[in-house]
């Protein structure tokens, strides 16, 4: 078990440190890191975390304590949420107060400047990697790429498209 909390305290706080643009950004390593290389979740275990972290009220970061949770109960819930949060909020103080610090400086522009593109790539390969791990046939890539542009074309809250998802899937698997 304590190898386990050590696993989950090193592999979080080192995720924690390239966190830019949210724990969705981070989304398709911690997906290898969980499933792949780990194993402690399988891709439909991770897709389910994954879907209440986000429908739950709250950061996204819920999914990290939730992986912790389901690798070592609440001990693995509490590593990995401090380590998770620990390091990037420490990272953040700093470059903050270095930042105001020399805010006049162009480099700090340039640096601002240059983290925008980065982390939305992030975020593309994060909802790319989601794709991957659950959806399996034309269909459901299709009913993905349509959410997507429903959520970009519209500027609705995402859980309206989870609410239709939802409808749609108790029509299609319930009804006769």
């Amino acid at each position: 078990m304590i190898g386990t909390l050590v696993e989950l305290a090193r592999t979080f706080a080192l995720l924690s440190l390239v966190s830019i643009g949210g724990i969705n950004a981070l989304l398709p390593e911690i997906h290898r890191q969980v499933v792949e290389v780990h194993g402690w979740m399988t891709d439909a275990a991770f897709a389910n975390a994954f879907a209440i972290a986000n429908a739950s009220p709250g950061p996204n970061v819920i999914l990290v304590s939730l992986i912790g949770w389901q690798v070592a109960g609440l001990p693995g819930l509490l590593v990995a949420t401090l380590a998770i949060m620990v390091p990037s909020c420490a990272l953040a103080f700093l470059a903050g107060r270095g930042m105001a610090r020399f805010q006049h400086s162009p480099i700090v522009g340039l640096l601002r400047d240059a983290l925008v593109p980065v982390a939305l790539g992030l975020m593309l390969a994060a909802g790319i990697s989601m794709m991957r791990t659950v959806d399996h046939d034309v269909p459901t890539v299709a009913i993905s790429l349509a959410a997507a542009a429903f959520i970009y074309a519209t500027k609705r809250n995402p859980l309206w498209v989870l609410g239709l998802g939802a409808l749609v899937n108790i029509a299609v698997l319930h009804l006769p």
